[in-house]
């Protein structure tokens, strides 16, 4: 049986005269250099061709990944629907409107979402800053909303959503302001960046006593099947 290097040589030699031969064909003629049957097939055999793909390894595997990622979502590797959150106030990454800060009616966006995995029993929803109090230099995460204990069977929360329209079973925590609730963008300086996550658990938390992010998150631990983010902007406009 030839050697690895014997075959390789004898691929590259009969690469070398097809090409030469498409050489003598019509001054006009796209010159093919592809190779004869027989040395594809040897290619193939020794690991050199196409069917010998390799499996990705480290940064090309989490590249791949991250490609597989839309608006802040994961899918899922078996093909199933992926958890997604949107709204019809923003767009990812788009601005969010004035009337949505405290440069307006500082009122909630509408939201929706979708694709909660097969036994979730609650949601999470937390929307925070993590670019305070400068954007060219943050120095901590700012909290402008917490919710918990969302039914899986909600889809969304309507424009301006008060306590008392929350879904059946909502419970509210702590925003940075030491209050339940909303609170809209209200960034000091530069263009802040504000991340509206939405978590699906596989438990109900109960009643936490109006917890602050922290505590919450602490309380997920161990309990996350899905989750997926939304990114709206906003700059002060005075």
């Amino acid at each position: 049986m030839m050697s690895s290097i014997d075959s390789i040589e004898g691929l590259r030699n009969a690469s070398q005269m097809e090409i030469e031969g498409r050489q003598h064909g019509s001054a006009g003629g796209r010159r093919r250099q592809s190779l004869p049957l027989a040395a594809v097939g040897l290619a193939v055999m020794l690991g050199f061709g196409p069917s010998a793909a390799r499996p990705e390894t480290g940064a090309a595997s989490q590249e791949n990944g991250a490609a597989r990622q839309e608006a802040g979502t994961t899918r899922p590797e078996d093909g199933s629907m992926a958890l997604s959150l949107t709204s019809s106030s923003f767009t990812h990454q788009g601005d969010i409107p004035a009337r949505y800060t405290c440069e307006g009616q500082d009122m909630s966006p509408a939201l929706s979402w979708s694709g909660a995995p097969p036994g979730t029993r609650s949601l999470v929803l937390i929307v925070d800053d993590p670019d305070a109090p400068d954007p060219r230099a943050p120095k901590m995460t700012w909290v402008h909303w917490v919710l918990y204990d969302l039914p899986p069977t909600a889809a969304g929360l309507p424009e301006a959503v008060r306590r008392a329209a929350l879904p059946e079973g909502t419970r509210e925590g702590l925003n940075d302001w030491k209050r339940p609730g909303y609170g809209g963008p209200c960034p000091p300086i530069g263009r802040h960046r504000y991340f509206h996550k939405l978590y699906a658990l596989d438990a109900l938390l109960g009643d936490l006593g109006n917890p602050t992010k922290d505590a919450l998150l602490e309380a997920m631990d161990g309990h996350i099947l899905a989750h997926t983010e939304l990114v709206g902007t906003y700059q002060k406009k005075k």
